[in-house]
Protein backbone atom coordinates (compact mmCIF):
# COMPACT_ATOMS: atom_id res chain seq x y z
CA UNK A 1 0.00 0.00 0.00
CA UNK A 2 1.07 3.35 -1.01
CA UNK A 3 1.33 6.05 2.17
CA UNK A 4 -0.23 9.28 1.73
CA UNK A 5 0.99 12.53 1.71
CA UNK A 6 -0.86 14.86 4.15
CA UNK A 7 -2.94 17.13 1.43
CA UNK A 8 -2.63 20.19 4.03
CA UNK A 9 1.09 20.67 3.36
CA UNK A 10 1.58 18.91 0.02
CA UNK A 11 0.49 22.23 -1.94
CA UNK A 12 3.68 23.78 -3.08
CA UNK A 13 3.04 27.11 -1.53
CA UNK A 14 2.32 25.68 1.74
CA UNK A 15 4.83 23.16 1.96
CA UNK A 16 7.38 26.37 1.42
CA UNK A 17 5.73 28.15 4.29
CA UNK A 18 6.02 24.78 5.95
CA UNK A 19 9.68 24.26 5.73
CA UNK A 20 10.84 27.72 6.30
CA UNK A 21 8.50 27.66 9.70
CA UNK A 22 9.93 23.99 10.31
CA UNK A 23 13.58 25.60 10.76
CA UNK A 24 13.20 27.83 12.96
CA UNK A 25 12.84 26.86 16.97
CA UNK A 26 10.36 25.45 18.79
CA UNK A 27 9.72 28.71 20.62
CA UNK A 28 10.48 31.21 17.82
CA UNK A 29 7.73 33.81 15.10
CA UNK A 30 8.58 35.55 11.73
CA UNK A 31 6.91 38.16 11.46
CA UNK A 32 4.57 37.79 8.41
CA UNK A 33 6.83 40.77 6.00
CA UNK A 34 9.79 38.59 6.70
CA UNK A 35 8.09 35.20 5.84
CA UNK A 36 6.62 37.07 2.75
CA UNK A 37 10.02 38.44 1.81
CA UNK A 38 12.11 34.98 2.62
CA UNK A 39 8.99 32.74 0.12
CA UNK A 40 8.96 35.70 -2.05
CA UNK A 41 4.95 35.61 -2.07
CA UNK A 42 2.04 38.40 -1.86
CA UNK A 43 0.68 39.04 0.88
CA UNK A 44 -2.69 37.69 -0.46
CA UNK A 45 -1.35 34.56 -1.78
CA UNK A 46 0.86 34.02 1.89
CA UNK A 47 -2.50 34.75 3.96
CA UNK A 48 -4.24 32.27 2.21
CA UNK A 49 -2.12 29.25 2.47
CA UNK A 50 -0.85 30.77 5.90
CA UNK A 51 -5.23 30.14 6.75
CA UNK A 52 -5.03 26.98 5.59
CA UNK A 53 -2.51 25.69 7.44
CA UNK A 54 -4.41 27.86 10.75
CA UNK A 55 -7.82 25.59 9.99
CA UNK A 56 -5.26 22.29 9.94
CA UNK A 57 -4.08 23.36 13.31
CA UNK A 58 -0.12 23.64 11.53
CA UNK A 59 0.51 27.28 12.71
CA UNK A 60 -0.19 30.08 14.83
CA UNK A 61 -1.04 33.71 14.09
CA UNK A 62 -0.28 36.16 16.37
CA UNK A 63 -1.11 39.97 15.92
CA UNK A 64 0.24 42.57 18.29
CA UNK A 65 1.26 45.86 18.36
CA UNK A 66 4.56 47.42 18.43
CA UNK A 67 4.66 51.15 19.67
CA UNK A 68 1.46 51.65 17.65
CA UNK A 69 2.27 49.47 14.67
CA UNK A 70 0.43 46.31 14.27
CA UNK A 71 2.77 43.25 14.09
CA UNK A 72 1.61 39.78 12.45
CA UNK A 73 3.59 36.40 13.39
CA UNK A 74 3.72 33.07 12.29
CA UNK A 75 4.99 30.45 13.93
CA UNK A 76 4.45 26.28 13.41
CA UNK A 77 2.81 24.64 16.34
CA UNK A 78 3.41 21.55 17.57
CA UNK A 79 1.26 19.71 15.85
CA UNK A 80 2.34 21.42 12.45
CA UNK A 81 5.50 20.33 13.48
CA UNK A 82 4.38 16.39 14.44
CA UNK A 83 2.60 17.09 10.44
CA UNK A 84 5.96 17.94 8.62
CA UNK A 85 7.97 15.20 10.11
CA UNK A 86 5.17 12.87 9.41
CA UNK A 87 5.24 14.26 5.54
CA UNK A 88 8.86 14.08 5.26
CA UNK A 89 9.01 10.77 6.18
CA UNK A 90 6.02 9.61 4.05
CA UNK A 91 7.66 11.15 1.57
CA UNK A 92 11.03 9.53 2.32
CA UNK A 93 9.32 6.27 2.21
CA UNK A 94 7.62 7.01 -1.45
CA UNK A 95 10.91 7.61 -2.72
CA UNK A 96 12.92 4.82 -1.16
CA UNK A 97 13.51 2.02 -3.79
Amino acid sequence: MIPELDPVIHAQARLRVTVALAALADDDLITFPRLQELLDMTAGNLSTHLRKLEDAGYVEITKTFRHRTPVTQVALTPDGRVAFTTYTATLRALLAP
